[in-house]
């Protein structure tokens, strides 16, 4: 039996039942989940390893691969909120150089809703590149859209981060890393980071990917075979936005340790706390800081894209930045009014305005998904509706 340490409010312990079973079951490594409601923590739970040796703390980190989304979207809706940004104004009028390659009339909410075609950069980045902000922005404003933009819509995989990123900085002159650091992560105290800070390294948990069997069981799942059969096709969508963009032997992921590299679409790191405080501030004020008013948190969960999604050969739907309920990528039933992100990572995180929610999983085991089924997460998120809504 894994000790779960921690905190959780009798009216939330379905929550805690729910995280202790998927330990009992052999279903997770290490793990930390919180939830907020109302402005406050009412789950605050972590459990297990973050290495071969080390007990999971309440400090404990992990990558959030594309969960780091939802960093940049919250960023972006501040500026929104703030009258510095404007969904529907072109993002050319912002960077003129993007105008290239028939790309002059893309507003900036095709990007967050992953409508804009610019899924991919040719020749890939390497290295070298991903250090160098001119090199990222040089090539992405040169890129061709892979499919009319806003006729169609495909997960931005490594792109969205970047093109959020640039329109943010040439809008307030820093990168989006230190907006976030200094506009969100500092007002609300968060342990969340767009990048790897230095001396956080023994603070990281080390990942524990999916075994060859357990591979081979995902690719079985009807539910995502499109998917799978795009990640093995070198020809494919998924493949030329992830490893065809990042020339980075065997997993573009690889270059999330490199410090200097600002990858915001995949390369944050955190834990449950604060990403559930911040998504708590999304939709509510925390010990006196909202991020967003009523009206812009409701524009951030509007439907800006829903259907089959180019990139990942299946359902998804899109807000502004943000992954809306429906489709295999949306773990369990909860409000129709959430919006938040997952990342391969295991992370999941999201606001649920209805209920003044705040939800966060963080684990260091990678997602149930690429295994067939998610489990360990749905199990959380419907046990957190239930009580919330009860």
């Amino acid at each position: 039996m894994t000790e779960i340490h921690g905190r959780c409010e009798p009216g939330f312990a379905a929550v805690r039942e729910a995280f202790a079973r998927n330990f009992d079951e052999g279903r997770e490594h290490g793990a930390s989940v919180t939830v907020y409601q109302r402005g406050r923590p009412v789950v605050d739970l972590w459990g297990g390893r973050a290495g071969e040796h080390d007990g999971w703390r309440r400090d404990t980190v992990t990558l959030l691969a594309s969960a780091t989304k939802g960093l940049v979207a919250a960023a972006a809706m501040l500026l929104v909120d703030r009258g510095r940004l404007d969904l529907d104004t072109p993002i050319a009028e912002y960077w003129p150089e993007f105008a290239a390659a028939g790309k002059a009339d893309i507003p900036l909410r095709w990007v967050l809703g992953h409508r804009s075609g610019v899924v991919a950069v040719d020749p890939p980045l390497t290295l070298p590149d991903l250090e160098k902000h001119a090199a990222v922005s040089d090539a992405l404003a040169a890129a061709r859209p892979a499919w009319r933009p806003g006729r169609a819509h495909g997960y931005h995989c490594l792109t969205m981060g970047w093109l959020v990123g640039e329109v943010i900085r040439r809008v307030t002159g820093l990168s989006v890393q230190r907006f976030f650091a200094a506009e969100i992560a500092a007002p609300l105290g968060l342990d969340l980071h767009i990048g790897l800070p230095a001396g956080w390294e023994g603070r990281l948990a080390a990942l524990v990917p999916p075994t060859e069997a357990q591979l081979l069981q995902g690719r079985a799942d009807p539910a995502l075979a499109g998917l799978n059969r795009a990640i093995c096709d070198p020809a494919s969508l998924f493949h030329r936005s992830t490893f065809g963009t990042v020339a980075v032997a065997g997993n573009p992921l690889a270059a999330l340790n490199l410090p200097q590299a600002e990858i915001p679409s995949c390369g944050g790191t955190g834990n449950a706390a604060g990403l559930a405080r911040m998504y708590a501030a999304l939709v509510s004020e925390v010990e006196g800081v909202r991020l967003l008013r009523p009206e812009t948190a409701d524009r951030a969960r509007t439907v800006e894209a829903s259907g089959m999604d180019l990139v990942l050969r299946c359902r998804t739907s899109y807000g502004r930045g943000f992954l809306l309920p429906g489709g295999p990528m949306w773990p369990g039933d909860c409000s129709p009014t959430a919006f938040g992100h997952p990342g391969v990572t295991g992370v999941f995180a999201y606001a649920d305005p209805d209920h003044e929610l705040g939800f966060a999983y963080v684990p260091n085991r990678m997602t149930e998904l690429i295994e067939g089924g998610a489990d360990r997460v749905r199990r959380l998120v419907e046990a957190t509706h239930r009580c919330a809504a009860g």
